[in-house]
């Protein structure tokens, strides 16, 4: 009997101490020491505690209340309150939670990929930037990696830090730079939240809601449904075999050393087709990384079969074993940048019917014969023969790639690092990412947009300034006009400027060939400050580059006109010269050109390749490091392009 009083007992204990725990007043760990919260704005709170629970919220001798809902679920608004502190807020139901050294002040998101991520002991002159770095009023909130298939209320781990030589070091070097000159100049508490996540793509920030209105995407979100990301191997193996049925762990394109799908007689009546050039997550076969065959019909004359001929297969992503007839022509491993052009020896093509076949191997991330259409064809002596348009595909060989990453589905980082902090009051946001993208640039024309109307409509603090930087210069430099994915990439940030409150700084002017993450985040972040003093501040300021806004065609000459000068233009060489620009006829054949300073807003174009000028192009490149074309206050043009042609990425 006493056994049975002293379990009823312990039972009724466990009971209350779970009841207790149940009431206790919970807020977002946003909320912490050491914040900064929004002024100027009605400031929100909210948080967990029982149902039907009464809470009070005090600032100093302020005081506002809510009472929870049948979920546990309260929120409130705080009155605006100007800047300053130090402040304490005390939140009281059940219990009482109380948050002390909080300053009002101006808050700023920081996110993207690794070059916001980048630590400022990394940067340019990192050890004396962080011996220097004893900012009090300046407070770093670092919010954990973390991927969720479904949007999150509450964050990891975090908590607000006040700037100092001992928080700082592992901080975003381009956030604490930005915040760093918003203090100086505005005198005012400052919070940044840094939220970012290297190698990461645009679509993996963007909730499920905006993403859903891109047909692009519609699988990968149907995808990510059906995927149990507790048991991921397992689930995502079961999603590729219900896409392209039969797998297999060696390549069933080969009998041993033979490539019996290259023959020509083999029967690929039942393969699938698809369009080229593309990407093969583009065209069912998102998630798929291994080797994929190709096959496209292609039928000569005999007097075409008899010419000196060459193949030109655009780019592989990310290795291809190439072959003419049965005949291997091309190889290349592990190269998805390099342009393939396989010459093709005499007595391998034939009247009639060719096949030309390609066994892909893709290592992960993006796969598949793309780049642009113009260099994806068959040449026989003068005779071009595009292959662009449908090829047979099937795969030969499936690894399952099976560790998720935040780029595995789209909306994984919004729901685990973003949708956590948007009842947060905050100023605006900097962002700098574009380098996963930059293989999609023209898909990124919508893609970014989206993801800048999403986050605020999430927010719900309207229109809040959402800056960002366009990329820097980086890989080798061009000895002749080129076509550049990463050109039209920086194109589509410059296009989401028509966003109102938006400001984009630009760094072609501080990339390195040989590194993706340059070390001048200074620059960086001083020039995204320029943004924010002008689109948060309403700051009279030149806050951009020379901006171009028309051209006009006379003779071989083309007048070009620009905005955002200052009091002119100026250019950065010790000889005068003025760099960057090409111009082109109605060939679409780019030249370097001659430029000249024609007025404080104009310069003129030429070049003697070109008597017929009808495109003009600057700083259009992967690393147009010779573009020195700035304003009267240093800020460096962006690059642009006149024309409308049809790009690599397009």
């Amino acid at each position: 009997m006493a056994i049975l009083k002293t379990k009823k007992w312990t039972l009724l204990l466990l009971f209350f101490i779970a009841s207790g725990l149940s009431a206790q007043v919970k807020l977002p760990l946003l909320f912490s020491n050491n914040m900064v919260l929004q002024q100027g704005i009605e400031i929100p709170v909210w948080g967990w505690a029982s149902p039907g629970e009464k809470i009070t919220v005090t600032i100093d001798k302020t005081v506002a209340s809510a009472k929870t809902t049948k979920d546990g679920k309260w929120s409130l608004k705080f009155p605006a309150m100007e800047y300053g502190g130090p402040h304490k807020m005390t939140v009281t139901g059940k219990n009482t939670v109380t948050f002390e050294n909080i300053m009002i002040g101006e808050v700023w998101v920081c996110s993207g990929q690794s070059n916001m991520e980048f630590h400022l002991i990394t940067a340019k002159n990192g050890e004396a930037e962080i011996a220097a770095s004893d900012y009090p009023d300046i407070r770093l909130f670092t919010v954990k990696k973390r991927i969720s298939q479904n949007p999150q209320d509450q964050l990891e781990d975090g908590e607000w830090l006040k700037c100092s030589p001992a928080t700082s070091p592992h901080f975003s070097a381009i956030a604490y730079f930005f915040g760093r000159e918003l203090n100086q100049k505005l005198h005012v508490p400052i919070g940044l939240i840094n939220t970012s996540w290297g190698g990461t793509i645009a679509e993996t920030w963007t909730s499920d809601q905006m993403i859903a209105q891109n047909p692009d995407f519609t699988n990968q979100l149907e995808q990510l449904k059906k995927v149990n990301l507790d048991d991921y191997a397992k689930s995502i193996e079961k999603e590729v075999r219900d896409r392209v049925g039969e797998t297999s762990t060696v390549d069933m394109g080969m009998n041993g050393d033979q490539p019996i799908w290259a023959a020509p007689e083999f029967n690929d009546t039942s393969w699938k087709t698809m369009q080229l050039p593309g990407y093969i997550e583009s065209n069912g076969l998102q998630g798929v990384d291994g080797i994929i065959w190709f096959r496209k019909e292609i039928y000569l004359t005999p007097a075409e079969a008899n010419q000196n001929s060459t193949l030109y297969l655009a780019k592989v992503n990310d290795s291809d074993n190439t072959f003419i007839n049965g005949t291997l022509v091309g190889v290349t491993k592990l190269q998805a940048e390099k342009s393939r052009v396989y010459p093709i020896q005499a007595g391998i093509l034939k009247p009639g019917k060719n096949i030309l076949t390609v066994q892909m191997e893709d290592i992960g991330g993006m796969g598949g014969i793309y780049g642009n259409p113009a260099t994806l064809y068959l040449q026989c002596g003068e005779k071009i023969i595009s292959l662009v348009g449908s090829w047979k595909y099937k795969v030969g060989l499936v690894k399952f790639n099976t560790v998720l990453s935040p780029n595995s589905y789209p909306t994984l980082l919004y729901n685990g690092m973003i949708q956590p902090l948007v009842h947060y009051g905050i100023r605006g946001t900097i962002w700098y990412q574009g380098e996963g993208n930059a293989g999609r640039a023209k898909q990124y024309q919508r893609v970014f947009p989206d993801l800048i109307k999403d986050w605020r409509n999430h927010w719900n603090q309207g229109d809040f300034p959402f800056l960002f930087v366009q990329l820097a210069n980086f890989m080798k430099t061009d000895s002749l006009p080129q076509e550049s994915a990463w050109a039209e990439l920086r194109e589509a940030q410059s296009m989401a400027l028509a966003l109102p409150n938006t400001g984009m700084a630009v760094i072609t002017d501080v990339g390195e060939a040989l590194d993706i993450h340059p070390k001048d985040k200074q620059t960086v972040g001083k020039r995204l400050a320029i943004s924010a003093l002008k689109a948060a501040y309403n700051q009279d300021i030149i806050y951009s580059g020379p901006v171009y806004t028309e051209m006009k065609i006379n003779g071989n000459k083309v007048a070009l006109f620009f905005d955002q000068v200052g009091s002119g233009m100026k250019i950065r060489d010790k000889y005068g010269y003025i760099k960057g620009f090409a111009v082109a006829g109605e060939d679409h054949k780019f030249f370097w050109a001659t430029v000249q300073l024609t007025g404080p807003n104009t310069l003129e174009v030429t070049s003697p390749e070109v008597q017929n000028p009808v495109a003009v192009r600057y700083a259009w490149g992967n690393n147009p490091d010779d573009a020195n074309l700035y304003n009267s206050v240093d800020l460096p043009a962006s690059s642009f392009r006149t024309d409308k042609w049809k790009g690599v990425t397009e």
